[in-house]
């Protein structure tokens, strides 16, 4: 199999500026309101996934997002993939403001 190249692997840094800047431009400097929550979860994943559709790159992406209210609760998550290491990836990002956390995790998959 022939080595991946900048155009077809999955770069962590790229895939990273590409959620924070989802996040920033559908959250912002917004304070957590309830019932917005869906509205910004969708705004970010949807944001998301058009950024890295553009990056025209050969993978299927999933993107998740939770934005939870800071309140002192507690969330514990994890993730494990069976892929091949030389091709696929995956990338989290935890933002957080005054009032909330938004954490988006993209899984790209080597078409």
């Amino acid at each position: 199999m022939d080595q991946p190249t900048e155009e077809t692997q999955f770069v962590v840094d790229e895939v990273s500026n590409v959620i924070k800047e989802a996040i920033e431009s559908t959250i912002g400097g917004n304070s957590y309101t309830h019932s917005k929550v869906s509205q910004w979860t969708n705004g970010v994943v949807e944001s998301c996934l058009a950024s890295l559709t553009k990056l025209q790159k050969p993978f299927k992406y999933i993107v998740s997002c939770v934005i939870m209210q800071k309140n002192g609760a507690g969330l514990h998550t994890a993730s494990s993939c069976y892929w091949d290491n030389t091709t696929d990836g995956s990338c989290t990002v935890r933002w957080e403001n005054k009032t909330m956390y938004c954490i988006v995790s993209v899984f790209g998959l080597a078409i």
